[in-house]
């Protein structure tokens, strides 16, 4: 779902900025301009993929024992971008006279090359959010839908040209409205799951420290203390996942094949609750931290999507 709804909105800004262009160099006679368009396109496009595995191999290659601190200040930075994205959208949507000058100026100053460059330009920038929030997405569910990802590409792709080349009249405010209140809870899960990452990083620094100091005062091993965590203090721990030796009889729980748990659909795990973590930051044991985050970060998104949508 999330695939869907990122790549359809920022594909559908693109595709209106690219079929914009388009029109007015047919319009004008700038015919021999249109390669570098299309050129552009493409560069682009290879652009913004080889920026989302990079930032993607980041993430992933992160120094043991920073990662979940990396990953906890990207989502926060990536939720951040999204309420900008929410709210800035439905005022700057796709301005046809700023692009059209804009291409009539490129046009004459530099030709092809001006083309090329504000095209560029401008699908890039769509492309890092793109990255960005796919990026943050596939960080919280450890899941990417191709197919969610292809068919917002493809359906942006044919509103655009149905807008801009065929110059039908499609209300665009009701697609941007409804799909900004859903990435309203995605930015909130953003910010929960940012909060879960840090606090990890917290705890296992806090661990060590406590072990390294053990280890340095006590000379004598056989003596030395055990270091254990502390048990975490949740708010609700509900559905958990329960071993082979118990194996529930409720069709609620499905066997793991990794683990060999029976886990429950609504756990974080389960084919359910992993549905609603990566929409909604959705978790089967937060802690408080966690929890008034999400509810902050969300009324704080819903502020700015109401404002924005009036």
């Amino acid at each position: 779902m999330n695939e869907f709804i990122i790549t359809f909105r920022e594909s559908l800004e693109a595709a209106l900025i690219v079929g914009i262009i388009y029109a007015v160099l047919d319009k004008n006679n700038l015919h021999h301009l249109k390669k570098s368009l299309w050129t552009s396109v493409i560069a682009a496009i290879i652009a913004s993929g080889i920026l989302g595995i990079l930032l993607y191999n980041v993430l992933e290659n992160a120094p043991k024992g920073t990662q979940e601190l990396l990953e906890g200040v990207f989502m926060y930075i990536t939720a951040a971008l999204l309420f900008y994205v929410i709210f800035w959208m439905s005022k700057t949507l796709s301005n046809r006279d700023v692009i059209t000058n804009q291409t009539k100026d490129a046009a004459a100053k530099n030709g092809m090359w001006g083309i090329f460059f504000l095209v560029f330009f401008a699908i890039v920038r769509e492309g890092f959010e793109t990255a960005l929030f796919l990026v943050a997405s596939t960080s919280i569910d450890n899941n990417f839908s191709y197919g969610g990802f292809f068919i917002g590409i493809l359906i942006a792709v044919l509103i655009g040209y149905i807008i801009v080349i065929q110059g039908k009249k499609i209300q665009l405010r009701p697609f941007f409205k409804y799909t900004s209140l859903l990435l309203v809870f995605f930015s909130a899960g953003l910010v929960a799951y940012g909060t879960h990452e840090i606090h990890e990083y917290i705890e296992e620094r806090e661990h060590a420290e406590a072990e390294a100091v053990v280890e340095t005062t006590l000379t004598d091993a056989a003596a030395a203390p055990e270091v254990h965590a502390e048990e975490e203090e949740y708010v609700y721990n509900i559905f958990k996942p329960k071993s082979a030796e118990e194996k529930p009889e409720s069709v609620w729980y499905v066997e793991d094949k990794e683990s060999g748990d029976y886990i429950h659909l609504l756990n974080d795990k389960g084919l359910i609750g992993s549905f609603f973590k990566g929409l909604f930051g959705y978790n089967s044991n937060p802690i408080l931290i966690e929890v008034i985050l999400w509810f902050v970060a969300l009324f704080f998104g819903l502020f700015i999507w109401r404002k924005a949508y009036k």
